[in-house]
């Protein structure tokens, strides 16, 4: 979005009523950023919305900007560490802000389904100007929004001995290890205390003293999951193609989560080729499996899985793409065309355990970055085609598609300080393909053409801006992928009209001479040379023909409503 843009929108915020979607703040001069993060709890616990920092709270309200952070881009990125959604960010450049102000504006999503956001161990909502915890009977009634969860149930007979000890300290590492980067030393200091048995109460592994499947799932010994939840484990292969007979390595690993979580990715990594592309001096190497996309793949397989029926998660490993399949479909809500908007996991508990360790960085965002991960590498974007009611069956391909592409992400990162989403990513690579732009993204292709990432091709498709290509040495590139501007085109049709002279030219071979537009377009410019009195067709639609000049008085012309 433009200043323009962001300006009006600001104004536009200001003359709404403050509610469910709105919290003005002045913060003129200092914000605590842990009533920041409390709020920002708020607003995703009450649907999603905008914290405005710099807007007097009190109608009439009025723009006096603040300086509460110095570099709210890194305070953006403290808000995501400390609450588990994606928070958006923009700064505001109004004129009535004054020296050394701007207006800051943090979009909150709204809270995955079912999982209330939790900030300083309460649920915070907002209650007039003021903030409050959540009741007992809302918070019931959000759990509830998605169902059972299955994770969440004690389960019979299993007990703390039943438990990997190397597992769970795994998971204090872990946690251990998110809380010193957060600089939350309480907490900290506390988990270093804690008894095992203390540490996953505190996670809601265990409840009244009783272990829950998701302990089992994550923490259990061989034994204990062969015993009670034989289903919950992970089964690796490698093939070296697609023919079929067995594998030529099988893993199985029937046990705890947190047991097997590192060497599962180790023996992935054993056959993880790397391919290196040369352009000039520049030689730049990628992993044909990068690891963060595959662990987070793997973490979606275990969080949303569906336990209750039998199957195992099966990863299959090729040469060139990697294969992921989890008992159940996709979770109630959630389709192909919304998995990367909304969120609801089959098993919240399981989820939850996992975003407190670090593992899962941020609710329900999983499938995001594995999209921008592999964009990022030029890499096709995940394939979903086995994907039916009874299985997520999830592919990650590994072959590079275009290395200056990887180049030009690692410059643009490096020059903006820009935060891009997920779809700004898919915008981009869709440009790098020349493709058309998706629909209800406009304001997101005005940011990024404005960032000078992105320009209009011919029609309607996208392409790279032109820095990209003279960045990649491929100038050439650029201008024939850009296509030639309107005039240009209208004087090659104009000239092949003048040069067929008495036999008139056919709306085919007009065609011919701009190849890159398509019939319609072509027929859109000749309409134009029409308008301007430079040619005229004769002849009944197809069979028509175009002479040059205006048309003589007293002759037909086609109907032009087709193809004319």
């Amino acid at each position: 979005m433009n200043e323009a843009a962001q300006i009006a929108a600001l104004e536009e915020w200001i003359r709404d009523k403050e509610g469910e979607r709105l919290e003005f703040k002045e913060a003129k001069n200092h914000f605590d950023i842990h009533d920041l993060a409390k709020y920002c709890a708020a607003l995703a616990n009450e649907g999603g919305g905008r914290i405005i920092l710099g807007v007097t709270n009190n109608r009439p309200r009025q723009i006096v900007g603040s300086k509460a952070f110095e570099q709210p881009e890194r305070t953006r990125k403290g808000l995501c560490e400390r609450i588990p959604l994606g928070i958006d960010f923009e700064e505001i450049h109004h004129p009535d802000c004054g020296e050394g102000r701007s207006v800051l504006v943090f979009t909150v999503p709204p809270r995955p389904l079912g999982i209330p956001i939790k900030y300083d161990g309460r649920y915070w909502m907002r209650k007039e100007d003021s903030l409050v915890e959540m009741s007992e009977d809302r918070l019931r009634e959000i759990f509830a929004e998605s169902g059972h969860d299955f994770s969440a149930d004690v389960c019979p007979g299993l007990t703390i001995a039943d438990l990997e000890a190397t597992a769970i300290e795994d998971f204090r590492k872990r946690w251990l290890a998110k809380a010193t980067k957060a600089e939350d030393t309480p907490m900290a200091e506390r988990l270093r205390s804690l008894s095992p048995e203390q540490l996953l109460a505190d996670a809601e592994a265990i409840v009244e003293g009783q272990p829950t499947y998701a302990a089992l799932i994550l923490f259990g010994t061989r034994q204990a999951v062969g015993r009670h939840l034989a289903q919950a484990e992970a089964v690796f292969e490698y093939r070296s193609s697609d023919a079929s007979g067995p594998a030529q390595d099988r893993k199985e690993y029937r046990q705890g989560f947190f047991g097997y979580c590192d060497e599962l990715w180790n023996q992935i990594n054993l056959r993880n080729d790397r391919q290196d592309f040369q352009e000039g001096l520049f030689v730049t190497p990628i992993s044909t499996f990068n690891e963060r996309p595959v662990r987070e793949a793997i973490l979606n397989a275990v969080s949303h899985r569906n336990y209750q029926l039998s199957g195992s998660i099966f990863i299959r490993q090729f040469p060139r793409r990697l294969e992921i399949d989890s008992p159940g479909g996709l979770p109630v809500g959630i389709t192909l065309e919304n998995i990367l908007d909304r969120q609801n996991p089959r098993n919240r508990r399981i989820a939850e355990i996992l975003t407190r360790c670090g593992l899962v960085e941020r609710s329900g965002q999983g499938m995001n970055l594995i999209y921008e991960e592999l964009i990022k590498q030029s890499k096709p974007a995940p394939d979903f085609a086995r994907t039916d009611q009874y299985q997520v069956g999830l592919t990650l391909h590994g072959t590079v598609q275009d290395p200056a592409f990887v180049r030009f992400v690692e410059k643009v990162s490096k020059e903006t300080t820009a935060f891009f989403t997920t779809h700004d990513w898919m915008l981009m690579s869709a440009a790098s393909r020349g493709e058309k732009l998706p629909k209800g993204f406009e304001s997101r292709v005005a940011r990024l053409m404005d960032l000078g990432i992105i320009e209009r091709g011919s029609g309607r498709t996208s392409i790279l801006s032109r820095r990209f290509y003279e960045f990649v040495g491929k100038a050439g590139v650029y201008t024939r992928k850009k296509g030639l501007d309107r005039e240009t085109n209208l004087a090659l049709l104009k000239k092949h009209i003048d040069e067929k002279g008495a036999a008139g030219a056919k709306l085919e071979e007009l065609c011919q001479v701009i190849p890159s537009l398509p019939r319609t377009h072509v027929q859109s410019l000749l309409q134009t040379l029409k308008r301007r009195g430079q040619a005229h067709p004769i002849g009944n639609r197809r069979a028509g023909l175009w002479y040059s000049g205006p048309a003589p008085e007293g002759v037909a012309e086609p109907d032009d409503r087709d193809d004319a």
